[in-house]
């Protein structure tokens, strides 16, 4: 009797010290600290690891205990979500806002880089993220977006600057604002297009908007250069033919514009149903403008499309590189879906996993015909 007493007393003592443990360490990871590191960037490599950064953290007196959240990012698995950058972190910060800005992501305005195939928001929500630029918030930057003067002659019906702020890294000095950083992404997009269609002969009957849109559509389903000229010949020899696109990203981007997309890389039904002039499932021709920044191949491609008879496109499952397979009658482009389906399943059978949709597929707008 006495023994269970002791033995009930210790596991009082050691839930009480867990307790307290746990409370501590809350209170630890969620209470600011100050430090004398708010006035300078600290540079996140690429390629570091969570115990590297939070150790380098550390080491410069932005966060203290660094054990502590070492061990918090383990158990909560969060250390795959922090981002390569430049930082600067207020203080005073507690580790846990550290932490929620290294998932966020950040990069110094002197060297801002767009990423080819971003969307508007995509570019509002990384200046809003540039400490220099002094934004509220991306709803800010987007206002800014609205401002079409930049391009009224090359497209006088631009109700905004989606596909025309160009992909590229910049270099600003830091007394820059924000209407000159998206300025001269225009004034670059500009420089590109210029360029390409004074060597280039535009696409037949086609306006500047229109190349552009193609441009963004070839930009968000091509992910190799070599590819970008068949996958224009695809969606134009769809047009000539007034058959429906059916690219899974316009219907992405008009499920933005509606604010019902979930942001998790799925497309539901109520995506595919979703009645939108940029749902290309459902209305023929082009969407009513770019969905996408493209980069100067995909500008090109739209320009220059390949020769071809190709009607279909589907990812080729024995290349782990985002190549298509490419065809030009449904039958065989039946055949390459059922392959890339059955080799879906086999990998998720592996891995046990959900299945997910499959990336960049040009599909005609039947039911349950997008992998």
């Amino acid at each position: 009797m006495k023994l269970k007493r002791v033995g009930c007393a210790l596991i009082l003592i050691l839930v009480l010290l867990s307790g307290g443990l746990y409370v501590w360490a809350k209170q630890q990871l969620e209470t600011p600290v100050l430090h004398s590191q708010s006035n300078q960037y600290v540079e996140i490599e690429r390629g570091s690891t969570p115990d590297e950064i939070i150790s380098k953290l550390s080491d410069v007196g932005v966060i203290r205990r660094g054990w502590l959240l070492r061990l918090y990012v383990r158990l909560s698995g969060t250390g795959s979500r922090m981002k390569a950058g430049e930082y600067r972190f207020p203080s005073p910060i507690s580790p846990l806002g550290v932490l929620k800005k290294l998932e966020e992501g950040e990069q110094r305005l002197n060297r801002l880089t767009i990423v080819e195939g971003w969307t508007r928001w995509d570019i509002a929500a990384q200046l809003a993220r540039i400490p220099e630029l002094k934004l509220q918030s991306p709803e800010e930057a987007l206002a800014l977006m609205d401002d079409t003067s930049l391009i009224r002659d090359i497209d006088p019906t631009a109700k905004n600057l989606e596909g025309y702020l160009f992909p590229d890294t910049y270099s600003f000095p830091p007394d820059s604002d924000a209407r000159r950083v998206v300025e001269t992404m225009v004034k670059r997009f500009r420089q590109v297009w210029e360029g390409l269609v004074a060597k280039s002969p535009a696409a037949s009957g086609k306006t500047p908007r229109e190349i552009v849109t193609v441009a963004s559509l070839i930009e968000t389903e091509a992910k190799l250069k070599e590819e970008r000229p068949k996958v224009s010949s695809v969606i134009y020899n769809r047009l000539a033919l007034d058959t429906p696109l059916g690219i899974d990203s316009t219907v992405i981007y008009a499920s933005k514009l509606a604010g019902k997309w979930k942001n998790n890389g799925k497309v539901y039904q109520s995506d595919l149903d979703r009645d939108s002039p940029y749902n290309t499932r459902r209305v023929r021709g082009l969407p009513p403008g770019p969905i996408a920044s493209p980069g100067a191949s995909s500008l090109e491609a739209a320009l220059n499309p390949a020769d071809t008879h190709f009607l279909y496109y589907v990812r080729d499952p024995t290349r782990n590189d985002g190549a298509h397979n490419f065809y030009e009658n449904e039958s065989d482009f039946a055949r390459g879906v059922q392959a890339l389906r059955e080799w879906e399943r086999s990998r998720n059978a592996n891995m046990q996993a959900t299945p997910t949709p499959s990336e960049g597929t040009l599909v005609p707008p039947e039911p349950n015909a997008s992998p």
